[in-house]
């Protein structure tokens, strides 16, 4: 069981790499554009949530049924708070006077470990468990 907790954890890391890394390419492709850090952030946080659910259900928490509305509302709904944490806490990191590529780092981080904690408890928690009851 402690296994498969640890390669679920590292699956969820590998695929948040996958996020950040779309997140932080979409977001400094269109600073690099003149778009405004905070409609930047929206646009690549965005990419980053289609990407992170898609790997997340098929390949970090192994769901074999079909998505239904509850789950992607919860989802949603994970992703909007920790989307509002890391739009937050960028906004608040830029007017502190931080470089733009630290405030990006700071914001992510804490955006990160909300969605990690609602994905693995709420959104997936049951196929979590099914997988777990498995072994």
């Amino acid at each position: 069981m402690l296994k498969e907790k640890v390669k679920t954890a590292g699956r969820f890391c590998t695929v948040g790499v996958g996020n950040t890394l779309i997140d932080f390419g979409v977001f400094f492709l269109l600073a690099a554009c003149h778009v405004p850090y905070l409609p930047a952030q929206i646009c690549s946080y965005s990419a980053g949530i289609i990407n992170s659910y898609v790997w997340n259900r098929k390949w970090t928490f192994r769901v074999k049924r079909k998505a239904d509305g509850k789950e992607i509302m919860r989802f949603v709904m994970i992703n909007l708070a920790a989307s509002g944490i890391t739009f937050l806490l960028l906004y608040a990191f830029q007017k502190g006077g931080c470089s733009l590529l630290v405030s990006k780092f700071a914001a992510t981080i804490g955006g990160m470990m909300m969605n990690f904690i609602g994905n693995r408890i709420w959104v997936f928690g049951d196929s979590l468990k099914n997988i777990q009851d498995q072994e």
